[in-house]
Parts: structure tokens; sequence; C-alpha cells
């Protein structure tokens, strides 16, 4: 079955395509959504996380104190990067499990923020970028999340830039508000269709 990694920076509109491609019948995994699932539903993950960052990394209910591990890696890229190495290994595992329990579509895609930084984008057959211009994503993101542009810029810095990911990517859509995005992810599925085809 051919796989699909669908990325783009905080802002780009990856989501919002991403459902576009659902309503046209496409499985989409959401690996970010699933991180958080797995963070207490793999017990490998659990496990390593413990020994990694201690056991009150998870509260007495079983679930990750979030607050716990966001002050321990927020500022401290080694400390993130122990966590990454652990989430995105079992994040690989239930995508693999999930493309297994899917028959009869054409392909699937995975959609993830990280999906060049993790390498996971090695998993995919091919990966389409969503991209629009910094001040655009920003503005987007500040009525939507209500946070400053500092806020974002410090995630931002935290991804490969966008101009890095347009070299590392093998399709890509422009949310620019210059440019439909329908025909874009039409003339994309049209696409997809072809490549699948045994």
């Amino acid at each position: 079955m051919l796989k699909i990694g669908i990325t783009g920076n905080i802002g780009s509109g990856k989501t919002i395509v991403s459902k576009m491609f659902g309503v046209l019948g496409i499985p989409v995994f959401y690996a970010d959504t699933e991180a958080k699932n797995i963070m207490t539903a793999d017990p490998i993950l659990v496990a390593n996380v413990k020994k990694t960052f201690g056991d009150a990394a998870y509260l007495a209910d079983g679930s990750l104190d979030r607050k716990y591990i966001a002050n321990i890696v927020f500022n401290d890229d080694k400390e993130l990067a122990k966590l990454n190495a652990l989430t995105h290994p079992a994040v690989f595992r239930a995508f693999d499990a999930w493309v297994a329990g899917i028959d009869n579509v054409p392909y699937v895609m995975k959609e993830a923020a990280l999906l060049f930084e993790s390498t996971s984008y090695k998993m995919c057959d091919y990966s389409l970028l969503v991209t629009a211009p910094l001040d655009l994503r920003i503005e987007r993101v500040t009525k939507r999340d209500h946070i400053t542009r500092a806020e974002i810029e410090a995630r931002e810095a935290k991804q490969f830039a966008e101009s890095k990911k347009r070299k590392l990517a093998d399709y890509i859509i422009e949310n620019d508000e210059t440019r439909l995005l329908i025909p874009q992810i039409l003339a994309l599925h049209e696409q997809f269709l072809q490549l699948a085809k045994p």
C-alpha cells in the first residue's frame, strides 16, 4: 500500500489538508495525536520514560504528568532529544500496526509535524509539504491558539526551516491564500491514485 507522509510548519494548514484527503476516503494517521496516546498506551515507552525521567513522569492514575515533562524538556534540547528518541520509535510501531489493519484503499497518509526531523518520511513512499509564508502562519496561529509571535518563533526554531523541508519534499501544496487548496488537493489525489496502481 502506498504511504504518503504529510507535514508543514506551524500554521501551514497541514491538518486541514489532511482532513480534506480524509473526505476523499483516504485514511490518515495523525502522528502527533497518536504520540500523546501512546505515552500511556505503549508499555515499552512508559517503562523507558520512567527509566529516563523518573517515576514522577507519571501520575498515580497512570497518566503522563505533562507539566513535569515540559519543565524538564522545554528549555533543554538534550532532554528533549532524549524524549524524542523514546517517542519516535513508539510512533513508528503504532503507524506500522495501523497500516497493517487497513486494506482496500489505494493509499494512506501519515500526518506529522516532525516528519523530516524524526526521519519518519523514510517510512513513506512520498512526502507532501503544506507551506505558507511565515507572517501568514503567525497570523493564523495567534488567532487560533492565542499565543504570542515569540512563542510561535520558539516552536519554529525546534523544526527544520521551511526552505530545508521544500528540498526534502516530493510534493508541495501552497496554502498562501493566493491559490485555492481544493484543486491542488484533487490534482495530487489523482497523481497518488496513479502511483498506487500495481
